[in-house]
């Protein structure tokens, strides 16, 4: 069936995000002479881009990021030439037929690009494993070269061992012989700290009945002070009632010499 196509070329996400990635990449692709058409020219440039494209072999640069990158941007271009083909056959009468041709190029030039995908895959690995072939050479090479010294270094500790092993026996040896002597100084030690212990319990036996003694005297001291502050209180109460018994008898003398002074005075007068 045929269809009026648009007059314009659509600008959907997928095409701007494809024009941002051919121009990125350009700089990388022209270092393996791979013509990408730009954005404005890729309309009409993206087929002959393609073809030429196909025929690229695969550098030998060993920059793998960069030759990535190439391939990455034909693949980009691969994708837009593909929409930009499809939007032109709804210009034309057979459709299916040009949907079909548009199909069976990309997929094309998609398998050219995934075969060498997988031979720069297979190169990055080969390269990989030559660089662990010869990391190993390397390692192993110092190993051999290093062997002596290690060899060395072992018979070294090896000797230092058994020289600390002898020098074990011997002490071993020399602590077995010395063990009666230091059982005999242990005993007279721990007699000495059992002389010494007896000596502090008794001291502190000591200090206590002393200390007991003191509290003794200064309580029968404190009692002395106390009967003698009270013996002096009885007294001087003593005398002040003495005192004022004497003070009371005296007043009544006065009092009776004064009544017979009265008396006689009254007697003479009559």
């Amino acid at each position: 069936m045929f269809r009026t196509p648009p007059t314009t070329l659509p600008t959907s996400r997928f095409f701007v995000a494809v024009r941002a990635a051919i121009a990125a990449a350009a700089a990388f692709a022209c270092s393996f002479a791979i013509p990408i058409a730009s954005a404005q020219d890729m309309p009409a440039a993206a087929p002959a881009a393609a073809s030429a494209a196909s025929g690229v072999a695969v550098s030998t640069d060993p920059d793998f990021d960069t030759r990535q990158k190439a391939l990455d941007a034909r693949t980009a271009a691969n994708e837009y030439a593909y929409g930009v083909a499809e939007h032109n056959c709804y210009s034309k009468f057979f459709v299916n037929a040009c949907l079909g041709r548009a199909r069976d190029k990309m997929r094309a030039e998609r398998a050219r690009i995934h075969a060498q995908q997988l031979a720069l895959d297979d190169e990055r690995r080969a390269v990989h494993a030559q660089q662990r072939d010869e990391q190993d050479a390397l390692r192993r090479a110092r190993d051999a070269q290093e062997a002596p010294q290690r060899a060395a270094t072992a018979a070294s500790n090896v000797q230092a061992y058994e020289q600390k092993q002898r020098q074990h026996e011997l002490d071993q040896a020399q602590r077995g012989a010395e063990a009666p002597q230091h059982a005999a100084d242990q005993a007279a030690y721990e007699r000495k700290q059992a002389d010494f212990q007896r000596k502090l319990d008794q001291a502190r036996q000591n200090a206590a009945r002393d200390a007991q003694a003191r509290a003794e005297r200064a309580q029968h001291f404190e009692q002395k002070q106390t009967d003698a502050a009270q013996h002096k209180a009885d007294v001087e109460a003593r005398q002040k009632q003495a005192a004022q018994k004497a003070q009371e008898k005296q007043q009544q003398e006065l009092q009776q010499q004064e009544q017979q002074k009265r008396l006689r005075q009254q007697q003479d007068s009559d």
